[in-house]
């Protein structure tokens, strides 16, 4: 019988080899050993020192297929790491994973103004190719207050939606084609600029959204589309979310395809941002929701005209209480940063966060529900919520008011009213590990079954981002 101290020195001889082997592979800045990590954080939401027996940087499609086929022959447990910015610990690598990180592959390779497409690396910063395609007179409408350090590949992985979903859909829609290489290295590249293509199965699809757990997304071609010069930004104030519903109405019947954001806060959220900022309130009196509403076109006049036309008719029907329209780029931030600063909700612990999918009819009833379900376990807790719900999509970020206070608790608040409503556990973030246990009370087991069999399909070793999405 071997003994546990032989196959634990074997497999430390075996890690050895595979590190080499690796370095060799990449070359020597092209792999970080575990202890020059430590000035690395998890991710934003995780401060921890990063984790890992040693991250990769490989500088080319070529050398991760290299990278992926070495850990594949030798069972190794590989995690892809972008920009750090999710927040369900979906891309956290362990002590005894491989790290890949694709930050030395943030080439923006080519843009077409013809085609309105541009072909990116998957390290690629997404404001870096929001500023490029602006050169041409060009827009990639993505965007979420992430924007600084949030990278392609993480936006393909998660299928990323943001503040302009409304208008111009999830990054599912806005994925031309791309190129994924699978667990054993081999490289699988449709790097199609086509608006259609029905010919076979739409294999983009399998990395869009599977966080990482089917291949690693390596480049990719983006839909590009004309870049809009006319802008125009208010702030709404409503007495009630059915005002708020109301309104979404008629703006998507009045602005029609200039509406791209419909941005709703609670009054606590706002509330809480004027107070730890101690900012003055847009507004004279308090209201109970606000809504950040923009448009974009072509012609300055007339979007101004058709926003102002729209509020007078919602004001005349006593749909909205009160309203301020941005009139400088320097107002317009003042307004988004209202809605995009996280730090007043996220800086006292603990603190927990949410996103969660329903249908905005049923918004109210299931907020009403969550916050009676927090109150009771925690009398001193405030729930601040927001969301883009112009797409179901609600976030919370809940402070307990308890330093005992424990996670697991607070999912069973937030995410056990959401089946009644026929809601989902997340409308945007993905599963990641944090919500894996949530997922099968989610999705039916003849669906999670299906999502099973891909997985073992393209990754039969269970290499790729193990344990990520399922147990």
């Amino acid at each position: 019988m071997i003994s546990e101290q032989k196959v634990e020195c074997m497999q430390c001889h075996k890690t050895k080899e595979l590190l080499k082997a690796l370095a060799a592979t990449v070359g020597p800045t092209g792999l970080l050993a575990s202890d020059a990590l430590v000035s690395r954080a998890t991710s934003v939401w995780n401060p921890k020192p990063m984790a890992a027996l040693a991250l990769i940087r490989p500088k080319s499609t070529a050398e991760v297929s290299a990278v992926l086929r070495l850990c594949h022959q030798a069972s190794q447990n590989v995690v892809i790491v972008g920009g750090g910015t999710g927040p369900v610990a979906g891309a956290e690598p362990s002590s005894e994973s491989i790290a890949i990180s694709l930050e030395r592959m943030n080439r923006i390779e080519d843009i077409d103004p013809v085609n309105a497409s541009c072909v990116v690396q998957a390290g690629t910063c997404l404001q870096n190719v929001q500023e490029a395609v602006a050169a041409y007179q060009l827009l990639f409408p993505l965007d979420l207050g992430a924007r600084g350090s949030c990278t392609i590949g993480g936006n393909i992985a998660t299928n990323a939606g943001g503040i302009n979903v409304l208008r111009y859909g999830s990054m599912r829609g806005l994925v031309l084609g791309l190129e994924a290489v699978l667990p054993d290295g081999t490289v699988i590249s449709s790097m199609g600029r086509l608006l259609k293509n029905n010919a076979g199965f739409d294999l983009k699809q399998l990395f869009i959204g599977t966080e990482g757990t089917l291949g690693v997304v390596t480049r990719a071609v983006l839909r590009l589309f004309p870049k809009q010069s006319a802008r125009q930004t208010a702030m709404i104030a409503f007495s009630s979310f059915e005002q708020v519903a109301d309104f979404l109405q008629l703006a998507k019947l009045k602005l029609g395809a200039t509406l791209s954001a419909f941005e709703a806060m609670w009054q606590s959220y706002i509330e809480e941002q004027l107070r730890f900022y101690q900012r003055r309130s847009p507004f004279m009196d308090r209201h109970a929701f606000y809504v950040l509403i923009e448009t974009e076109g072509a012609d300055e006049e007339l979007n101004k005209l058709a926003l102002n036309e729209t509020l007078e008719l919602a004001l005349g029907k006593g749909i909205i209480a009160d309203a301020v329209v941005a009139k400088s780029d320097q107002e317009r931030q003042r307004l988004w940063d209202l809605r995009e600063d996280l730090e007043p909700f996220v800086r006292n612990k603990p603190f927990f966060g949410y996103d969660v999918g329903v249908p905005i009819g049923d918004m109210p009833a299931y907020v009403g529900i969550v916050e009676a379900n927090l109150r009771h376990r925690w009398p001193n807790s405030v729930c601040h919520t927001m969301g883009h719900i112009a797409d179901g999509n609600l976030h919370f970020f809940i402070q307990p008011g308890d330093v005992d206070a424990f996670k697991v608790d607070c999912d069973e608040d937030v995410y056990g009213p959401l089946k009644q409503f026929g809601g989902t556990i997340s409308a945007e973030h993905g599963i990641g590990f944090e919500k894996r246990s949530w997922l099968l009370r989610n999705r039916s087991a003849e669906e999670v079954a299906l999502m099973r069999s891909l997985k073992k399909a393209l990754d039969p070793k269970g290499i790729l981002n193990r344990g990520c999405v399922f147990e």
